[in-house]
């Protein structure tokens, strides 16, 4: 078959593997030598801490791409080129320099994203260059599932209903990389350096191995059978953030290190088979589906600028707390020190770990919009500064959700209460003692809300409140009739 391009370009961002990748495969296909690259994107990049483990994530995941992709190639000098630079400025000067006819990637539908693609696509069509972009992050993407009416879905079950009926083996179809792999070219020698050490990229090292978080596709790989071993009990076992319920391959979804045609497939596969475990976490990813149609056909959710809006615009009216009180209980709330202890145990996780288990991230998100009446969109932004698995559609989404500003979110009037939900998904309080063992010595029935044990208990236990553990913050019957207040500008149209 007559190739398309003498040359091509293969730009890598979040899809860090080489099987069943979506541009990597038409790359492949399309050219008769094929270049990869990689750039670590110094607009992102210098904004983020001098630790971070997402960097660290990315740059092991990066070592095994290289190997993989040397592994493939038949041309000896073959390999990942790496940049550390200005991704809209180093990709059209490589793109000229190794003289290809087009450059290839995988779609990105976050705004920011999207307005560095168009100005690549600008900066390569001046230099005669063509730029093709692919599905790979979703199962169906942007206008694929419309209502009945030509809209898109704003409700999430009439969604789900409608990617069921249109899902088939032919959106879980994995592309065949390998067949194509003799298309991969030498590198020149002057690109043919190393991945980049974390020191060369101005970072430092993470907590990242002693989490013994498995990187790249081979990381995807061990986790994911690891979870097929246990996924019929998934249903049962995801809201208790001290079992090992959940699969934890959200950071491997994030950075293209696991396919989503092979996870959506394998639980469509094992669901159809009657696997209740499986079905939920069918439902799961395709909620993460239904996110990023939000973000793409419902821009103000969140705009280039990096900005966020509700999603219900008349949600913008509601008056969160400011001022130098609020920012002391946005503090405790970041730090782990509201007093509540399944709040600051999952504080204590995400702010040492980078994960914070599903059912904790509805907790803590209602606790500071519905408790502390904090402005969601302050919550959300830490997410982003913290989680290894941020996506910005998910982490958007599931903020609105949880402070009912958002498309199908849980209504306005729906308050966590942060000790029943301790109670019932924490009963034994073991996930708090691994967080807050200062408190292992209070009865059980006490260790929910330490302010309800007696003097006795809390001297038998060593504890003593606002001392070596916080008193609470907020009382939340108080807080729950505030909320009820605040909320009372939009109840009309929420009704």
């Amino acid at each position: 078959m007559e190739k398309t391009y003498p040359a091509g370009l293969m730009w890598f961002r979040r899809d860090l593997r080489t099987t069943d990748n979506a541009a990597l495969f038409h790359a492949l296909k399309s050219c008769r030598q094929l270049h990869c690259a990689f750039v670590f994107d110094r607009a992102i990049l210098d904004g983020l801490p001098r630790r971070d483990r997402r960097v660290e994530f990315i740059r092991e995941s990066l070592v095994e791409l290289d190997a993989a992709l040397r592994q493939l190639a038949r041309a000896d000098g073959a390999g990942l080129i790496v940049a550390h630079a200005a991704a809209l400025q180093d990709i059209p000067r490589l793109a000229r320099e190794l003289q290809v006819q087009s450059v290839f990637a995988n779609h990105d539908y976050e705004p920011q994203a999207m307005a560095r693609d168009a100005h690549v696509r600008g900066e390569l069509a001046d230099a005669g260059i063509a730029f093709h972009t692919f599905k790979d992050q979703a199962i169906f993407e942007r206008h694929e599932l419309l209502t009945q009416s030509g809209k898109p879905y704003a409700v999430f079950t009439p969604y789900k209903n409608a990617w069921l009926a249109k899902a088939d083996a032919f959106y879980f179809k994995p592309y065949p990389v390998p067949a194509y792999a003799d298309a991969l070219a030498a590198r020149p020698p002057a690109l043919r350096a190393e991945v980049p050490s974390l020191p060369a990229l101005g970072f430092e090292p993470t907590n990242l191995a002693e989490l013994k978080l498995p990187t790249g596709a081979s990381g995807a790989r061990e986790l994911l059978a690891e979870f097929l071993e246990r996924i019929d009990r998934y249903a049962d076992t995801r809201d208790y953030p001290a079992v090992k319920g959940p699969s934890y391959l959200g950071v491997h979804l994030r950075f293209g290190t696991a396919s989503i045609r092979e996870l959506a497939g394998t639980a469509h596969r094992l669901a159809a088979a009657g696997s209740a475990g499986a079905a939920v976490w069918l439902s799961e990813l395709i909620w993460r589906d239904f996110y990023f149609q939000v973000l793409a056909n419902f821009p103000h959710v969140a705009d280039e600028q990096g900005r966020s809006h509700s999603f219900k615009r008349d949600y913008d009216a509601i008056k969160w707390d400011h001022g130098k009180q609020a920012d002391a209980l946005f503090a405790a709330w970041c730090e782990g020190r509201t007093g509540y202890p399944l709040v600051d145990a999952a504080m204590a996780q995400i702010n040492q770990s980078g994960y914070m288990h599903n059912r904790l991230r509805m907790v803590v998100a209602s606790f500071l919009t519905k408790d502390l009446g904090l402005d969601w969109r302050r919550g959300e932004r830490y997410f982003a500064e913290h989680l290894n698995d941020y996506e910005l559609a998910s982490n958007n989404g599931g903020w609105q959700w949880a402070s009912s500003t958002g498309c199908d979110a849980q209504p306005w009037f729906r308050i966590f209460n942060p000790v029943s939900q301790s109670r019932k998904f924490d009963p034994e309080g073991r996930f708090i003692l691994k967080y807050l063992p200062q408190l292992a010595g209070l009865p059980v029935d006490v260790l929910h809300a330490p302010w309800t044990a007696n003097p006795v208990e809390l001297a038998a236990a060593g504890v003593t409140l606002d001392q070596t553990y916080p008193a609470p913050i907020v009382a939340h019957d108080e807080a729950r009739e505030r909320t009820l207040q605040r909320y009372s500008v939009v109840k009309k149209n929420a009704a």
